[in-house]
């Protein structure tokens, strides 16, 4: 069978509209994405290809974002294969941590060992916000605390918390396909202490936590810090990340607003991951 390739040109491209884009995407027939210097390569057969339903998509896209496309009829390939070839290779944090798809079996002696089978290319720990917050997971002591994962994606942060010895352990997404993902990658990891959980930040009641990753846009983060800070504990921290270091100020005003005391921040190509202090 024949496929479609549409090369989708992002503004800003970043991880959480490329999430919704692919997420959208597969309501549609698509079948599989993979990252780009621009946005995303996305890939549908070729029969169910529409561009009436891609320009109907984008017409209603509810992030704030700029996308165009073109596209292009290629010859069927072993897509596994190709995936495996091209670009969810396996990743190393700190010479501690080796993230990898179960279809691999890389070799090593890492502490710990993440299987992660995305149906996109994100939160595999190959985008920098992701990366940053992994090596900030990697630099604490979580055992015994409880963590809140917001916008977890593929649960990947939610897991190696949990493998660091945190617990319980909240992973949130509002996206449904990343909900099932979150799923089933921490069943993959035989994971007991993570529970997924499908919606945003309506869904935080009365559990609080010791911290809190929110791993999403600008925009989101602002609206929603209120609702982070309410349900984290004195002396707790919130890291925050997937945004540019001229974000920050903005980040931090509404923080600071919040009762939030600034920590640091590290950067990876101007994404930046902020630390946050109760």
């Amino acid at each position: 069978m024949k496929y479609v390739e549409v090369n989708f040109i992002c503004n800003p491209n970043s991880e959480t509209i490329t999430d919704v884009l692919a997420a959208q995407l597969s309501d549609i027939g698509f079948e599989s994405f993979v990252k780009s210097d621009s946005g995303m390569l996305a890939y549908v057969p070729e029969p169910m290809f529409s561009a009436g339903e891609i320009d109907g998509l984008l017409r209603d896209f509810f992030l704030d974002a700029e996308i165009g496309y073109s596209f292009k009829t290629i010859e069927d390939k072993n897509w596994n294969e190709e995936w495996e070839k091209h670009y969810f290779q396996p990743i190393v944090f700190e010479n501690r941590c080796i993230i990898h798809s179960s279809f691999q079996q890389p070799g090593g002696d890492y502490g710990y060992r993440i299987l992660i089978d995305p149906k996109m290319a994100f939160g595999t720990g190959h985008h920098q916000t992701t990366g940053l917050i992994l090596k900030e997971i990697l630099s604490m002591d979580l055992r015994g605390k409880s963590v809140l994962d917001m916008g977890c994606g593929t649960a990947v942060l939610a897991i190696l918390a949990s493998m660091c010895g945190a617990g319980p352990v909240t992973a949130i997404d509002i996206d449904e396909w990343a909900y099932r993902n979150a799923v089933e990658n921490v069943q993959l990891n035989n994971i007991s202490n993570v529970n997924v959980l499908h919606g945003g930040a309506g869904l935080l009641g009365t559990e609080t936590f010791d911290v809190i990753f929110a791993n999403i846009n600008r925009n989101i983060l602002l609206q929603d810090i209120p609702s982070y800070e309410r349900v984290l504990n004195p002396g707790g921290k919130l890291i925050v990340s997937g945004f540019y270091k001229e974000d920050i100020p903005a980040i931090r005003e509404k923080c600071v607003q919040n009762g939030l005391e600034y920590r640091d921040f590290s950067e990876m190509d101007n994404w930046v991951t902020v630390v946050f202090e109760k």
